[in-house]
């Protein structure tokens, strides 16, 4: 596994593992890797530094985990707030939503068609399925899914 730090165009900076270099670029190149704020496909790798084990000790560098009381970086306090209401939109739209998984795309075709009872729905959806869903009229909308709420 490794791990990147990587910066979309709006300058939103954030981390993401993938299995292999190879995987990242195959990705990347697809439009998968998207930034988790601004939900942008124009991703880029960060300035990074290497981590490099020290040898002349005859013995690797033992990694440090942080303390569970250690301070968290500081995030501006606009940006905080609008973190703050993505998380708000998204506990709303889960907790008023079913959730169709991975079926969303056909799940809302049937909805539009009226071939399915209507309700609100939220799953998954590449960003082709969700542009060719906007392109047959369906509304549809990406909620963000924020850093902290990947762990």
């Amino acid at each position: 596994m490794i791990r990147y730090s990587l910066v979309c165009e709006a300058a939103h900076g954030f981390d993401s593992w993938f299995p292999s270099s190879e995987s990242y670029d195959a990705q990347a190149a697809r439009g998968l890797v998207t930034c988790p704020i601004c939900d942008s496909a124009k991703v880029t790798k960060a300035l990074m530094a290497p981590s490099v084990a020290r040898t002349d000790r005859g013995q690797l560098p033992v990694p440090v985990a942080p303390q569970a009381d250690a301070p968290m970086p500081m995030i501006a306090e606009p940006e905080r707030q609008v973190r703050a209401m993505l998380r708000a939109l998204r506990e709303q739209v889960i907790a008023n939503s079913e959730h169709v998984g991975a079926r969303f795309p056909e799940e809302a075709r049937k909805i539009h068609y009226g071939e399915s009872e209507g309700r609100p729905i939220y799953g998954e959806a590449s960003p082709a399925e969700a542009r060719a869903l906007i392109d047959e009229g369906i509304d549809v909308a990406p909620i963000p899914i924020m850093p902290d709420d990947r762990n």
